[in-house]
């Protein structure tokens, strides 16, 4: 539909869908930066989404049972901005469309999950916003199981873009989705045939309407400028038992005389000249961020047009037994609850008496039998290796279109698909999802790990087959970097325990933390039980703590994770032998000991010893603590990986690679030299 029949078919809607593209073409001009031809070319969908069809209030924008809408196209980020600013939301004053993309504005550059609300999460990596969505869907439909359609009942929205389906990504969110038959996922794709470096068919002749299809979807078309067609696809989608992708034919750049259709819409400004036109071509003569208050009014009018549908949930939800309340707000608020600690410090007294030897993704497997019993908003998963990962407890059942009670996904050979639609799940509320795959897999799932840690949410990822310990796959799956990857990333803590009481710990830990992701680096090996007296405390919480204390005169510290602090252990014995005082120091994540008081980390790590830091990976990271914090570099020395490792069983790569007791003790010595003599008291 072109703009004079617009206009006269439906002025008032015209005038709405105006107000979205006037503030886009003057925020990205202001800002000299920015996307201006996907809003442009996107308000018309837009509006009658939220005109007619998505369910939220902007008076009460954390409702539980709002719809969701995500633009997963995150670089038309001014689509978002305008429509929170029109409808109402307080946050989103006009001085922050005014400062788009400025520093300290809540209105970035891309939606950044946590700077305003009604931004769910946050995009600009292209196809994370898709992926999240499934995420979205996953959760709503696993609530609605749980606390019934009366309380739990809405839509999750997706505006994606081009780009997001050329993402590798969006494959593996898009099979997922069609598999777990996830009705109530409604995609608009803005199918306006134009990238940054000009027309798709530059680089892509995917049939992406028959792509959606093969995957199990409802797909529909509409002219994305015309307001009936749109409202009658989105009405037709919301009775599908099918995800729906509705592909929305449209103009990038809507209106812009020399612009529109063209790759000069997409990632620059249009430029003062051009936007005067395109004011003359929309009849729309107001000055640059100017909304005639009765377009404002109308806009708020929809804003608001939710209330009384969010008054009638807060009477059913009322209608709930007190017991019920209290246990959906405190899933909704990522609260754990209160029986999670004592069910921790059982299974870590049990394991201190018993003293098993097993590897650390078994042990991570006792830890989900206590805690998922009393957890019933985990959800846990495996992207094809439940067997390897340990991630299936008894009692969780399988996630699907027949059993919505189930708490346990089959992903598939998903990674990237699996990290994002857990970052869906947490930002939606009411889960805890939990993810496995090898370590090495990390490099498929990085991007969206990366934006867990950038949003502040707490997925837990279960990555096991941690070293050269995985033995005979050989290097292709045996991690070298992965640990020192994860560590540099911020806001992620990087958990390696040593046995099954660390691992408890740090479950403990991931599960309690609501803003900071973790991951689990666990072992393919059998380890034995190294904390053998019971701690009430949390050890693992402090990220390092003397595990054995030197005997004698303290003249070596030994630190290590994971598998390598059996090896200190052993280590230390060797020295111990020679009169030679060794401490032992295991760090089980060192985020959270560079956040110990400086009194505390001295006590852990004295000046004067010499440091042996043990690690079957890289050593990249590992001066911070060997010369760093009181240490001296000729004093330092370190036992690990310095390359890739090799196909062979476990006992031949950790000799050939030097990763041994003997060594840890001989590397001691040397470091200590001349100054080393045997203790007179031993």
């Amino acid at each position: 539909m072109d703009i004079p029949t617009l206009k006269e078919l439906h002025p008032d809607h015209w005038q709405k869908a105006c107000a979205i593209r006037a503030l886009a073409m003057d925020a990205v001009q202001a800002a000299n930066s920015g996307h201006p031809g996907m809003p442009m070319g996107m308000a018309d969908v837009a509006t009658v989404l939220f005109e007619k069809h998505l369910k939220f209030d902007a008076a009460d924008p954390h409702w539980p049972d709002r719809d969701r809408f995500i633009l997963s196209a995150g670089h038309g980020s001014m689509l978002l901005y305008a429509l929170l600013h029109l409808t109402g939301y307080e946050d989103m004053t006009l001085d922050q469309i005014k400062n788009f993309r400025q520093w300290g504005s809540i209105t970035a550059g891309h939606p950044e999950y946590g700077h305003a609300t009604g931004i769910e999460t946050t995009t600009g990596p292209l196809g994370q916003g898709l992926a999240n969505s499934v995420g979205f869907a996953i959760a709503e439909e696993a609530l609605r199981a749980r606390f019934g359609k009366k309380v739990v009942d809405h839509y999750t929205y997706v505006i994606a873009g081009d780009g997001c389906l050329m993402e590798g990504i969006s494959h593996e969110a898009i099979g997922l989705a069609g598999m777990q038959k996830l009705g109530k996922l409604i995609v608009l794709w803005d199918d306006n045939n134009i990238s940054i470096d000009g027309e798709v068919s530059l680089s892509d002749i995917t049939d992406q309407q028959k792509r959606f299809q093969a995957a199990g979807w409802q797909v529909l078309s509409c002219d994305g400028h015309d307001p009936e067609d749109i409202d009658a696809a989105l009405t037709k989608a919301k009775s599908s038992k099918k995800p729906t992708m509705i592909a929305c034919k449209t103009h990038i750049g809507f209106g812009a005389p020399n612009k529109q259709d063209t790759k000069g819409a997409h990632g620059s400004p249009l430029g003062p000249d051009e936007i005067a036109a395109t004011r003359e071509a929309y009849g729309w003569m107001h000055g640059p961020f100017e909304v005639p208050a009765d377009v404002k009014s109308a806009w708020e009018a929809i804003g608001s047009r939710g209330a009384e549908a969010r008054a009638e949930w807060s009477e059913r939800y009322e209608a709930l037994s007190a017991n019920r309340q209290v246990e959906f707000n405190r899933v909704m608020a990522g609260e754990t609850p209160k029986k999670l600690p004592g069910v921790i410090r059982a299974l870590k007294r049990r394991i201190s008496e018993e003293q098993p030897k097993v590897a650390t993704r078994k042990s991570s497997e006792m830890v989900l039998e206590v805690v998922n019993p009393v957890m019933p908003e985990t959800i846990g998963g495996s992207a094809d290796l439940t067997g390897s990962n340990n991630t299936l407890t008894t009692d969780l059942g399988i996630f699907d279109q027949t059993n919505r009670k189930g708490r346990y996904i089959h992903y598939g050979i998903r990674e990237h698909g699996m990290a994002a639609a857990m970052n869906g799940m947490v930002l939606h509320g009411g889960i805890k999802p939990y993810g496995g795959t090898f370590m090495t897999f990390t490099d498929y799932a990085r991007g969206a790990m990366r934006l867990s840690s950038l949003m502040g949410v707490a997925p837990v990822y279960v990555m096991t087959h941690d070293s050269i310990g995985l033995g005979e796959d050989g290097p292709t799956h045996q991690p070298v970097e992965h640990l020192a990857m994860l560590r540099a990333t911020p806001n992620l803590n990087v958990f390696r325990p040593a046995d099954t009481v660390e691992t408890a710990e740090a479950w403990e830990l991931a599960l309690s933390t609501t803003k900071t992701p973790s991951v689990l680096s666990l072992t393919r090996q059998g380890l034995p039980t190294v904390r053998t007296e019971h701690k009430m405390k949390n050890l693992t919480a402090f990220g390092a703590y003397v595990l054995a204390e030197a005997e004698g005169k303290r003249q070596a510290i030994l630190m290590a994770t994971g598998s390598e602090v059996e090896i200190a252990l052993k280590a230390r014995d060797l020295l111990q032998a020679e009169g030679i005082g060794t401490r032992v120091v295991s760090m089980p994540c060192w985020e959270l000991f560079e956040e110990q008081e400086e009194t505390y980390r001295r006590k852990v790590l004295p000046a004067g010893p010499v440091r042996v830091a043990i690690e079957a990976a890289m050593r990249f990271g590992w001066d911070r603590w060997l010369f760093g914090e009181r240490g001296k570099r000729e004093k330092s020395g370190f036992i690990g990986m310095h390359g890739f490792g090799a196909s062979a069983p476990i006992a031949d790569l950790y000799r050939e690679f030097g990763i041994t007791a003997e060594a840890a003790a001989e590397k001691a010595k040397a470091l200590i030299g001349g100054d080393w003599a045997p203790d007179p008291r031993t």
